[in-house]
């Protein structure tokens, strides 16, 4: 199966949750480009930022949406509030329910200590990560999903870091959370089967959010520089949109129960449905990861193109 062409999502309403930047955005605006109309939900507007403090917001992700084809709505939701999203569960309510639902919220990475052990790192800070991180995920489940089970053959996508539950150092609460949002899709597969619903998880690559590419000093058009010998990895990094274009293909895809409880990665979905990056390319970071660093091979001294 290849991408959905425009529209084919046309009638649809989907919910994003942490739509304001990164593979959130990313996922409203494929959603949007497939027709449907997408409720962008987070926390920073135009007239209000989160503590994240970036320049992104609902509102910017709503206009790309429309801009691609879709509706676009924004609503600011702090997920954290069980009052914010029951005012977003009345006001989707009021377009007949939920077709997809995709559960990206988190606002964890500034409580994440990737170079302490637990023990010795800041606990307020690592509970505030896991109530970020997990807490949200079950309220916006709560209060979402009966308008999901009103419509059929509904999609719940959850989003995390990782296909699986190996640990490859991440500091425990980062690791808890993924996990957990892991075990949270595997879960609703089996409680929403029986009403025709699909439940799954996606997990990006190594991604340029734009974060990461602040982080690096670099912008989406000059990321190559920021490939080094010390990160040598960013080289078979990928955009936000190589995910979202996934989850688009996926959410148009008449069969998408086959993956009913599963961690897909986004280079499962170029396998599967042929999706490409914004350049064109493949990116393969699953490959990458256990062909190099899994096999004890020195990434300075590899060319990465074979891995996009």
């Amino acid at each position: 199966m290849t991408e959905p062409q425009p529209r084919y999502l046309r009638g649809r309403i989907a919910v994003v949750t942490g739509a304001t930047r990164g593979c959130g955005r990313a996922i409203a605006v494929e959603l949007g480009r497939a027709g449907a109309t997408v409720f962008a939900t987070g926390r920073s507007t135009r007239g209000r930022r989160s503590e994240l403090d970036r320049p992104e917001t609902i509102e910017g992700t709503a206009e790309l949406v429309s801009q691609a084809g879709g509706r676009g709505v924004p609503v600011r939701c702090d997920f954290t509030s069980v009052a914010d999203v029951d005012a977003l569960a009345e006001r989707v309510a009021s377009e007949g329910g939920i077709d997809i639902l995709v559960d990206d919220v988190w606002g964890g990475d500034r409580y994440a200590d990737h170079s302490s052990p637990f023990w010795e790192a800041d606990l307020d800070d690592a509970l505030t990560l896991v109530r970020n991180g997990l807490d949200t995920h079950l309220i916006a489940l709560h209060r979402l999903l009966p308008l999901l089970l009103r419509r059929p053959g509904g999609l719940l996508v959850e989003v995390t870091d990782n296909d699986d539950d190996t640990n490859v150092g991440a500091a425990l609460p980062y690791y808890l959370v993924k996990c957990g949002v892991r075990a949270i899709a595997r879960s609703m597969a089996d409680a929403l089967a029986p009403h025709g619903g699909t439940a799954l998880a996606v997990t990006p690559g190594f991604l340029r959010s734009e974060a990461m590419l602040a982080s690096f000093g670099v912008t989406e058009a000059t990321w190559s520089e920021a490939v080094t010998d010390e990160r040598p990895e960013f080289a078979v990094s990928e955009t936000p949109t190589y995910l979202g274009r996934g989850v688009a293909a996926l959410a148009a895809d008449p069969e998408v129960g086959r993956f009913a409880g599963r961690t897909l990665a986004s280079w499962t979905l170029m396998h599967t449905y042929g999706v490409t990056d914004v350049d064109g390319s493949r990116p393969d970071w699953g490959r990458y990861f256990t062909e190099v660093f899994l096999a004890g091979r020195d990434p300075r001294t590899l060319d990465a193109a074979p891995y996009r």
